[in-house]
């Protein structure tokens, strides 16, 4: 058992998963269309194809903006997934991949499946946006401040970890109305991660019929690139994609 499969399992039986555990995350280059990345952002980590990145179904994104949204699916290169647009001031992106495969294991003498429902949004400023994930962290209205939602309700206590590719991270929780702020000290892009885990059995639709399962993690990223502040701590060295 890889490291990955190793945190979704532990995830399934009931645990929070780790800021560190894999997510997928937009980034979106200077001058270049959006692309979903998987892997740990504060290590560095980007899963590659041949790799990790192979295990994906069907990645897909919606840009959202005052003209209306466009949705796309995305198309998978060696080190990510990319989209077939990008967002301008006052727009942002969400993408998941809701067909991620079910993972199975042997808990006791029973067969356990759970189903990793990774998502993530991009944005590009901090007016007030409604949610369009089940899980999904948007921003609330003033500079640092995030509301998270659950099936379209604020969802409280729960924690949210900023972190930075050099790996600073800090963790905060969010109140009853669901609002977390964070102070954001350099320049740079920051993503804030946080994940919910629903023992609730269920099924969904699959290539070959229905697919059951005992238990959903649902695993979100919000990703903001942050113009002003100090000078962002350098990341380290890329870390080896896993196979």
């Amino acid at each position: 058992m890889n490291r990955f499969s190793a945190i979704v399992a532990v995830a399934a039986l009931g645990f929070a998963l780790p800021a560190q555990a894999h997510q997928i995350w937009i980034e979106q280059p200077d001058g270049q269309n959006a692309t979903i990345r998987f892997g740990e952002f504060g290590e560095n980590l980007r899963e590659a194809s041949p790799g990790l990145l192979d295990k994906f179904v069907k990645p897909a994104g919606t840009l959202v903006s005052a003209k209306g949204e466009r949705a796309s699916d995305a198309a998978k290169s060696t080190d990510g997934f990319t989209l077939p647009f990008k967002a301008a001031d006052g727009e942002s992106i969400v993408a998941e991949d809701a067909q991620y495969p079910l993972y199975s294991w042997k808990q006791g003498d029973k067969d356990t499946t759970n189903w990793f429902h990774p998502a993530a949004r991009l944005i590009t400023g901090f007016a007030e946006q409604q949610p369009k994930l089940a899980l999904d962290l948007v921003p609330a209205g003033k500079p640092g401040q995030f509301k998270l939602f659950y099936k379209g309700q604020p969802k409280a206590k729960a924690k949210v970890t900023l972190v930075t590719q050099s790996g600073w991270a800090k963790e905060g929780h969010t109140d009853e109305q669901g609002l977390v702020s964070f102070d954001m000290p350099w320049k740079g892009t920051y993503v804030a991660e946080v994940a919910v885990n629903e023992r609730s059995p269920g099924e969904r639709p699959g290539a070959n019929g229905a697919e059951k399962y005992d238990g959903v993690s649902y695993v979100t990223t919000l990703t903001y690139v942050h113009a002003d502040g100090l000078a962002p701590i350098p990341a380290g060295p890329a870390a080896a994609p896993g196979k």
